[in-house]
């Protein structure tokens, strides 16, 4: 599985996003709950939101912003895409933990 970190730039403010920011939230939500969205939301100070995903490809992840409906609606100005390889810190050590645990048994 890949993982990628995607920067949404908006060309409305948070005003102008009100509108569609119901079925914004309701997608993510929706993603997180199926393991492909691992963290997201705003940059402090910047009309840009920050989402990390995990997906089997580029173009798995190409669909899943195709659907976004900031996206839909015209309220993406730019998108910036990396992947990305975590190897370093808490979250990356526990997500290690967890896909090296046996079958069947929870590590904590």
């Amino acid at each position: 599985m890949a993982k990628y970190v995607v920067e949404f730039s908006y060309n409305v403010d948070r005003a102008g996003r009100q509108g569609l920011h119901p079925a914004h939230a309701e997608n993510l939500y929706r993603l997180a709950e199926s393991g492909v969205l691992l963290l997201g939301g705003p940059l402090v100070g910047e009309n840009c939101g920050l989402l990390v995903y995990e997906v089997e490809s580029r173009d798995e992840l190409d669909r899943i912003l195709d659907e976004e409906p900031y996206v839909k609606g015209g309220l993406v100005a730019d998108t910036r895409i990396r992947e990305w390889a975590p190897g370093k810190g808490s979250w990356a050590a526990a997500r290690n933990r967890d896909e090296t645990a046996p079958a069947g048994r929870e590590v904590s």
